[in-house]
């Protein structure tokens, strides 16, 4: 598994960004991910709030039209930066993913899996849509 510390930065170039009105310690930031939905922004959002040091963290999809999430992290005071904890849990997640994919195709491959047969549902054409 190749840690985050470890990606090539230019891979995240553009990727995450850090919107205005963060404070200057970071504590409270709110981050914007482009080229994501709120499959990305519920996954961070749990990662996050499994952290203690985490004091509020929320995402917002800014509008339908646009794909990007909005994930603003709080810090307890005193505490790590929100931009640690934020890559800290990324890691996380992506050490999750790794964790479910190994153990999907390890299952595929033992043949650990029910197959079922669907059966097509016959529908009939309407006439003037038949040839």
């Amino acid at each position: 598994m190749a840690a985050i510390d470890e990606l090539d930065a230019a891979a995240v170039q553009g990727k995450i960004t850090l919107l205005p009105g963060h404070d200057v310690e970071l504590t409270s930031v709110t981050f914007c991910i482009q080229d994501e939905d709120h499959t990305m922004g519920n996954a961070l959002r749990y990662m996050l709030m499994k952290d203690a040091r985490v004091e509020f963290c929320g995402y917002t999809i800014p509008h339908p039209s646009e794909s990007k999430v909005h994930i603003r992290v709080q810090m307890v005071e005193n505490t790590v930066s929100a931009v640690q904890a934020f890559a800290e849990a990324l890691s996380n997640l992506y050490g999750l993913l790794e964790t479910v994919q190994e153990e999907y195709t390890a299952s595929l491959t033992d043949g650990q899996f029910e197959r079922t047969e669907t059966k097509p549902i016959p529908v009939s054409l309407r006439k003037e849509f038949s040839g």
